[in-house]
């Protein structure tokens, strides 16, 4: 009898998965690796998961909303711009809706095109779907390739903005020029856009094919609630929706979701928070002579220096090595050459910055 991995289709096979980062089971870490929130989400969130489970749990012996009716009218609320609910989309995360775009417009003949380095999930969705993909790689200074962009024959294209690892934002003109010559569904990844300067909501109106994807796990807190949503046209909505699953997210996230994005107030104080602690150690590396980009998002990128003034791949594994002993988990990505020389840092609470700070400065000596 055959193993029974051995029944897979042939392309899934071959997939490697995403890879996360680290999770620690142990106390006494300070992590800083995957970008979620270092502050608790607001206080209306459990009192609307309390609520939403009742005294007796009832209530969840029934499915949820099946479109997440109510939260979709929130959001679209919450963004104007004259969007309605038909305009939104809810996914069991921004994950949940990037991979029900690849499922819809991706596959052998249909390429999926984004630039590189970006989110690391994209290639393993198209995989997933067999399918092919078109990158665009970009150089140390982050300029939008615009003319690789009009030249790509992919049916779907992925922008991050602000980039991931980098924390680059583009610009809305800078978009929208890309809008104008690229002729597919052009993807905009907002998931760190509350802490940038811009977003690209109000080109919604003027393009069709344009899809903007955001996240609750970022700004809002609330990365253990898994959702996120789509803004774009109603009928690419509807493609969507189509190929969702039924309850693709549950009553107790739909709750908690409902009343994140109804306490705006309480979150734009952790927003500008997280942006005053990020400015503050950008400028603090820079001042080391640390290559860092002017990250839009909740984390930092940089290129560590040892006390010789080297930089460069072996430096930035060693930094993380020593950090990782010292129980502070950061990001490193070996794989290309732009960020090979990097570490990606999430903005954390000013006592987890201090202590980063110190090992830092530990590593400096050690090295």
């Amino acid at each position: 009898m055959p193993s029974p991995s051995s029944l897979a289709l042939p392309h899934v096979a071959q997939l490697h998965a995403y890879t996360p980062g680290l999770q620690p089971t142990e106390s006494g870490w300070v992590k800083l690796n995957t970008n979620e929130c270092p502050y608790a989400p607001s206080p209306r969130v459990a009192e609307a998961i309390r609520r939403e489970v009742g005294e007796d749990g009832n209530s969840l012996r029934l499915y949820p909303n099946p479109k997440a009716s109510p939260l979709r009218a929130a959001v679209a609320k919450l963004h104007g711009h004259g969007l309605t609910e038909a305009h939104v989309c809810i996914g069991n995360g921004s994950d949940d809706i990037l991979n029900l775009l690849v499922r819809a417009f991706c596959d052998a003949n249909s390429g999926a095109g984004y630039t590189l380095p970006s989110y690391s999930l994209y290639p393993v969705l198209v995989a997933i779907q067999d399918g092919r993909v078109q990158t665009i790689d970009f150089d140390r200074t982050m300029q939008l390739p615009l003319a690789q962009i009009a030249e790509s024959k992919a049916r779907a294209f992925f922008l991050t903005s602000p980039n991931a690892p980098t924390g680059v934002a583009f610009t809305r003109d800078e978009i929208e020029a890309a809008l104008k010559v690229f002729k597919g569904l052009f993807v905009v990844d907002e998931a760190y856009a509350l802490f940038a300067k811009q977003d690209a909501v109000p080109l919604l109106a003027k393009y069709p094919n344009l899809v903007i994807t955001r996240t609750l796990s970022k700004a809002y807190a609330l990365a253990g609630i898994r959702v996120g949503y789509a803004l774009a046209h109603p009928e690419v909505i509807d493609v969507l929706d189509r190929v969702r699953d039924s309850y693709n997210v549950n009553r107790l996230s739909q709750a908690a979701a409902l009343a994140a994005v109804g306490d705006m107030d309480y979150y734009h104080g952790i927003i500008t928070k997280v942006k005053e602690t990020r400015d503050f150690y950008i400028h603090e590396w820079q001042e080391l002579g640390w290559f860092t980009y002017r990250s839009q998002a909740n984390f930092i990128f940089t290129e560590p220096k040892n006390a010789k003034g080297e930089s460069g791949p072996a430096v930035a594994k060693s930094a993380y090595d020593f950090l990782y002993k010292n129980k502070v988990l950061v990001r490193y990505f070996p794989s290309h050459p732009l960020t090979a020389s990097f570490l990606r840092i999430s903005v954390g609470t000013d006592e987890e910055m201090l202590t980063l700070d110190e090992k830092l400065q530990a590593w400096l000596q050690h090295a």
